[in-house]
C-alpha cells in the first residue's frame, strides 16, 4: 500500500494547504448559522452561497451522485447527512462536513456542533471526546511512524469511555481526488499498514457514537445512521505528515474544548 500512497512536495502542500484553508473557513462561516429553528436545506442553500463567494470548486455535491453542496448529519446519523426539510431542535448536535477544490486540489474537514444552549453533558463529552481523539491521531502522523500508530491513539484515547467507534466508514488520503490511498481506520486493525513519510496527506476523522459502533445507511442510499439510534459524533482534518506530527492544512479553532464545555474528561 504504502507505494500507492502519494509524497507530496512543499511547493503542492502549499497549494493542498490554501484548499484546505477555504475548506476550514466554509465550515466555519456554517457553524455561525446553526441555530434552533433552521432545515438543514437552508444550511445546504448557506454552503452554496459560500462556495459561490469563494469562488471554489466543492468536493462533494455530485460526487458519485450525492446531491448536497455538503453532508449534514443530525444526532444518530453518522455521515452523508442530505440537507432537506429537517428542523434543527435546541439540544440537537450536528456534523458538518465540507470540502473544497482549488486550482484542482482538495480540502476536506468536518466538526460536530451543538444547537442552542441544551445540549445535554453526554453529548458535550461525547463531541469533546471525539474531537480530542483526533488531534490524538494527529500527534502520531510523524515520519517514521507506522499509519497504525495514528489509528490506534485514536482508539486508545476513546476506549475508556465506552463510546462506540464506528468501523464501515475510515478516513482516508486526499489530493488531487477527494478520496486517496491510504484507508485510515479509527482503531488499530488487525493487517499490517504503512509507514508514514513526510508529504503524505490524510484526512483524518474520527466517528464516534454514544452506544454501538454499527451503522446502517437509510433508503435514500447515503444517510448513515447508529444502529441502536445512539448519537453520534465527528470531526476531521487534513494533514500532512511532517517531522514531529502532523501538520494541520484545515487550521480552524477547536470547537469542543473540555474546559469551554464545563465537563472533565
Amino acid at each position: 500500500m504504502a507505494d500507492r500512497i502519494p509524497i507530496r512536495t512543499p511547493n503542492e502542500i502549499s497549494k493542498l494547504r490554501k484548499a484546505g484553508e477555504v475548506s476550514a473557513r466554509i465550515l466555519m462561516d456554517l457553524q455561525e448559522i446553526i441555530r434552533p429553528g433552521i432545515t438543514t436545506k437552508e444550511i445546504d442553500d448557506y454552503a452554496a452561497e459560500l462556495f459561490r463567494r469563494e469562488k471554489c470548486g466543492n468536493a462533494f455535491l455530485g460526487y458519485c451522485g450525492y446531491p448536497g453542496q455538503l453532508c449534514i448529519s443530525v444526532n444518530e446519523e453518522v455521515v452523508h447527512g442530505i440537507g432537506g426539510s429537517k428542523v434543527l431542535h435546541d439540544g440537537d448536535i450536528v456534523s458538518l462536513d465540507a470540502g473544497a477544490i482549488v486550482n484542482g486540489w482538495y480540502g476536506d474537514n468536518a466538526l460536530t456542533v451543538g444547537v442552542g444552549s441544551s445540549v445535554s453533558e453526554e453529548a458535550r463529552r461525547l463531541m469533546a471526546v471525539t474531537e480530542e481523539a483526533l488531534f490524538r491521531g494527529i500527534e502520531q502522523a510523524k515520519h517514521g511512524n507506522s499509519l497504525a500508530d495514528v489509528c490506534g491513539a485514536i482508539e486508545d484515547f476513546v476506549k475508556p469511555y465506552q463510546f462506540g467507534i464506528v468501523r464501515d466508514f475510515v478516513g482516508h488520503g486526499v489530493g488531487r481526488k477527494l478520496h486517496e490511498e491510504p484507508q485510515i481506520p479509527n482503531y488499530r486493525p488487525n493487517y499490517p499498514l504503512p509507514r508514514l513519510k513526510r508529504g503524505m496527506i490524510l484526512a483524518i476523522e474520527p466517528m464516534i457514537t454514544l452506544g454501538s459502533w454499527r451503522v446502517r445507511v437509510l433508503e435514500d442510499d447515503w444517510t448513515t445512521v447508529t444502529s441502536d439510534g445512539s448519537w453520534a459524533a465527528h470531526f476531521e482534518h487534513t494533514v500532512a505528515v511532517g517531522s514531529h506530527g502532523g501538520d494541520i492544512l484545515t487550521e480552524r479553532p477547536r470547537i469542543a474544548l473540555p474546559e469551554q464545555l464545563g465537563i472533565s474528561l
